[in-house]
């Protein structure tokens, strides 16, 4: 099914000019260096801006995804629910609001991320020395929408996959760290026998 038929797709806010972090007050928002490129989930810190009164459609409030549309990759991250206060998009993300009827936010994500999705949005992306997904292809992105059990199942699967992932790569630098321990001790040790004799 295509993207545009089981979501309201919307580009963020394109600010005028440099945007100023701001100590207290103004607006949080979310831009393209806050979405991890492997698809993890943002915040739920965000730097406040001066942004004057954004109209709504510039805003999340958890269990909407975004989608990095500039740059590589071009993956896309589902927004927790609920988060603590509206934050506002920033061009060159775009907003995507699924049906929460058809499919779950997290799916969404997950959906794009894959690899058969990601080349097909990469045979269609423009640029030469800074990619760019059109909205076009986007909206015409076609993914497969099981039921939603189905959906979530996926979901908590992938996650468990992750926390794998993580935790083995964890252990091995652990290893790694504990091999060089007992190395460096082993070459002190055989220098300080050396030395005695």
């Amino acid at each position: 099914m295509r993207l545009a038929q089981l979501s309201d797709i919307r580009s963020g806010y394109t600010a005028r000019g440099r945007l100023d972090p701001l100590r207290d007050g103004g607006v949080p928002a979310l831009q393209l260096r806050d979405i991890a490129t492997s698809g993890e989930a943002p915040g739920p810190d965000f730097q406040r801006y001066d942004l004057g009164q954004l109209p709504d459609r510039y805003f999340v409030r958890g269990g909407e995804v975004v989608f990095r549309s500039r740059g590589e990759p071009n993956t896309a991250a589902a927004i927790p629910d609920p988060l603590p206060e509206p934050v506002a998009v920033i061009v060159p993300l775009v907003i995507l609001r699924p049906d929460r009827r058809r499919v779950l936010p997290d799916y969404l994500a997950w959906a794009i991320n894959q690899p058969d999705a990601q080349r097909r949005l990469g045979a269609e992306a423009q640029g030469t020395s800074l990619r760019m997904i059109p909205m076009a292809v986007l909206e015409n992105l076609e993914i497969a929408v099981p039921d939603l059990p189905t959906q979530r199942r996926i979901v908590e699967l992938d996650a468990l996959a992750r926390r794998e992932a993580q935790l083995l790569r964890r252990l091995a630098a652990r290893r790694e760290h504990l091999f060089s321990l007992i190395l460096g001790e082993a070459a002190r040790a055989a220098d300080r026998k050396e030395t005695a004799r």
